[in-house]
């Protein structure tokens, strides 16, 4: 159906990268072969990224016909609605996903808003503790890290923004049968804001591939 949700989080900010680049080649006045080919690219791009989507949705992605500011802010518009929410979560399934950790400090899950999240993350000052919660084949899955803030600037590992991060590093899963004393830490730089992370993030390579190594999994 045309009405279906099918557009995540992650995919409604890489559209939005790909407006911003079309609208900034009509800014600067490029020759209409370069704008012709920018456009033609992006749209290129934003289809690779729905192969299964139905004709109607196809439709509604094409932007080839778009040459104003208020035509791409009103396709932008009519996109959002189709936004895919981030799964429903209680605090009893939060508190299930970290069992060893009795003194849980929880997100007020009421302040989220769904639609603009590809992963749900929260940070215990206290404890200096940073916690991932992410989709992965269907299921929700978590990741208990510790974190250290910067003092400089740098790029995050999931959006690739350039501004405040912390170094966050977890114990995977992953053991060695001939040496069951063995474990790997892993570390990436990623920022500390969250909800700017969730707004930047066009692409979930690295969160997953982050995640699935965390968790020891295949």
């Amino acid at each position: 159906m045309m009405y279906d949700k099918f557009i995540k989080n992650d995919q409604f900010n890489f559209i939005k990268k790909q407006v911003n680049l079309i609208k900034d080649s009509y800014k600067k006045h490029a020759d209409p072969t370069v704008i012709h080919a920018v456009k033609d690219l992006a749209n290129a791009k934003i289809m690779e990224l729905f192969l299964t989507a139905t004709f109607e949705q196809k439709e509604m992605l094409d932007l080839s016909g778009l040459k104003t500011d208020p035509e791409f802010d009103h396709y932008i518009q009519q996109l959002s609605p189709f936004l895919l929410p981030f799964p429903k979560i209680t605090e009893q399934q939060l508190k299930k996903m970290f069992p060893k950790n009795k003194k849980l400090k929880l997100p007020d899950l009421s302040k989220i808003n769904h639609e603009q999240l590809t992963f749900l993350s929260w940070t215990d000052i206290s404890t200096n503790k940073k916690f991932i919660v992410y989709e992965h084949n269907e299921k929700l899955v978590g990741i208990e890290c510790k974190y250290t803030m910067l003092n400089k600037d740098n790029i995050c590992s999931f959006c690739n923004r350039f501004g405040k991060v912390a170094f966050i590093s977890t114990v995977t899963k992953a053991k060695k049968a001939k040496n069951p004393d063995y474990y790997k830490a892993i570390g990436n730089y990623i920022c500390f804001d969250s909800s700017e992370c969730n707004k930047q993030i066009t692409n979930v390579d690295y969160l997953t591939t982050f995640l699935i190594d965390s968790l020891g999994e295949k």
